[in-house]
């Protein structure tokens, strides 16, 4: 009797064996899935590694923002893109500092927890904290029709930036303080959020149709200025999105149809 029952624990052993095992293997396969959605391709790099003189703000990584808080994903205040992008905009960098200016980037690559963070914000109709900045006209609950907050965005393929220009020499900005008294974003540059930026007509993510690129309302020296930055990054591969005068995507970006969500952090970064 004792033989049978040690041959019949013997199979047992090995099922149990086998079993831990597959628990093990798939334990170390998802733990390396993980990994790999934290981490960029080898092509994405931090615009200041190759262009250094440009201006970072990124403005997601704080509180002054159409939300009011820092936004998830944003693990530092760092401008992550594709390498083609960071060398196109090493370019117009290069131009820009001939003409004294630098640019400056508001926004570049965006996890996509990022982009679901702002569409469960847009869903709670209640909160109106930054509403008197950054989108004063428009009513939260249209925010999803008028087109100001989708599901997915061209950010998170990581060639596109939110970006604009600075007079040399740069004279520094104060930061926002949370619950401080809101002006509109499409108030006169002297009453609106400081910005050591030149006037575009508007601060930077106006929910407000004086934000298009070419409304016919921004004349002067609002228009010039929009058309100088829109025509030299144009000039080198960009395409500006007619509703925000801020952002371009490089056209020949890497990842067209690839939403990533790894993190805005050095850690991310592979290289």
């Amino acid at each position: 009797m004792m033989i049978n029952n040690v041959r019949m624990r013997v199979p047992m052993l090995l099922a149990l064996l086998a079993a831990a095992l597959v628990t093990v293997t798939s334990a170390s396969v998802t733990a390396q899935a993980a990994d790999t959605e934290d981490k960029a391709p080898a092509d994405f790099v931090a615009l200041h590694d190759v262009a250094p003189a440009i201006l970072q703000e990124i403005r997601y990584a704080t509180p002054h923002n159409f939300i009011g808080t820092p936004i998830n994903g944003y693990a530092e205040p760092l401008c992550i893109v594709t390498a083609p992008t960071a060398q196109a905009l090493a370019k117009a960098e290069r131009y820009f500092l001939t003409q004294g200016y630098t640019l400056k980037v508001y926004d570049c690559y965006r996890p996509q927890r990022a982009v679901d963070q702002f569409v469960d914000w847009a869903q709670d109709l209640t909160d109106l904290k930054m509403k008197d900045e950054f989108y004063p006209q428009v009513d939260k609950a249209d925010l999803f029709a008028d087109g100001y907050i989708a599901a997915k965005s061209g950010h998170s393929r990581g060639s596109t930036i939110d970006l604009t220009l600075v007079k040399l020499p740069v004279h520094p900005t104060r930061s926002y303080v949370p619950g401080e008294k809101l002006e509109p974003c499409y108030a006169p540059a002297a009453q609106r959020f400081p910005d050591n930026s030149i006037d575009m007509g508007t601060g930077y993510d106006c929910f407000d149709t004086l934000a298009h690129t070419l409304d016919p309302r921004i004349v002067g020296v609002q228009h010039s200025n929009r058309l100088l930055l829109k025509n030299e990054l144009e000039s080198l591969g960009f395409v500006n999105l007619a509703e925000e005068w801020w952002h371009f995507t490089f056209a020949a970006e890497p990842y067209p149809s690839t939403y990533f969500d790894f993190p805005v952090s050095r850690s991310s970064l592979t290289s």
